[in-house]
């Protein structure tokens, strides 16, 4: 028996400037090892700089400005390496990385390990394998046709985990484990699977709900452009100026 959510589990979660992959950077960050048994949580956070305008509508969600980031926030490459690296460390020690629309988050890193010439998060990925758990598709598969929001202040609440300050990338990190914990609590099955497994599912699970969510949205005449690639959205550069 698995039993995976009573061992280590990576708890993840960015604030960023905004919600496009492709463009946005991240603000600020946390990466906290939890022991799912004890609830002893290891927290590492980061401020980045992150070397562009802070809009109004990213600061309203997560209280960063762009000139408190300057004054105090670490250079962005230093902090995407860093993130990077302890992710990827406990990804070789076969704790799994647990959170809350973790394709977003682990798309939008790939692209600043990209911009900031490093090795890109996909690839290192590709390399070692790692198990995500991820609990907005999670919550979806076991419970496909609950009314209600899914975003994590909804989970929380369905699930009755507090959540100690929203949009705080250490408190909605670890609050999302704790709804990780929950879920497998309520399914037994989910609970026994083996790790590699439980991403397989979440792979096929994503493609699934995304593919109904485009074709739900289509039937309404308002169609819309989902990605079914889970967990990180693979990278497609520029195509290159025809030549003459």
């Amino acid at each position: 028996m698995s039993d995976w959510h009573k061992g280590l589990l990576l708890a993840l979660d960015t604030e960023t400037t905004g919600v496009d992959v492709e463009n946005d950077r991240i603000v600020t960050a946390c990466a906290s090892l939890i022991n799912g048994t004890s609830g002893e949580a290891n927290t590492i956070t980061w401020l980045a700089n992150p070397g562009v305008e802070i809009p109004k509508g990213a600061t309203d969600v997560h209280g960063i400005t762009t000139a408190y980031a300057v004054e105090h926030g670490q250079d962005p490459a230093e902090v995407v390496q860093d993130l990077a690296d302890t992710l990827m460390s406990q990804v070789h020690e076969g704790v799994p990385i647990v959170g809350c629309n973790l394709q977003y988050d682990l798309t939008l890193m790939d692209r600043e390990t990209r911009r900031h010439g490093l090795e890109p998060l996909w690839d290192r990925f590709s390399k070692s394998m790692p198990c995500v758990i991820d609990v907005r598709p999670l919550d979806k598969y076991c419970d496909r046709y609950r009314k209600g929001g899914r975003k994590l202040v909804d989970l929380c609440a369905h699930y009755g985990v507090r959540i100690d300050g929203a949009h705080d990338a250490s408190h909605d990190a670890i609050a999302a484990a704790r709804v990780a914990y929950r879920i497998a609590q309520r399914n037994p099955k989910l609970a026994a699977m083996p790790l590699h497994e439980l991403h397989a599912l979440q792979v096929k699970a994503v493609a699934e709900q995304q593919r109904s969510f485009r074709e739900y949205r289509a039937s309404k005449g308002d169609p819309v452009d989902v990605r079914e690639e889970w967990p990180i959205i693979p990278f497609v550069s520029e195509p290159a100026e025809p030549t003459r």
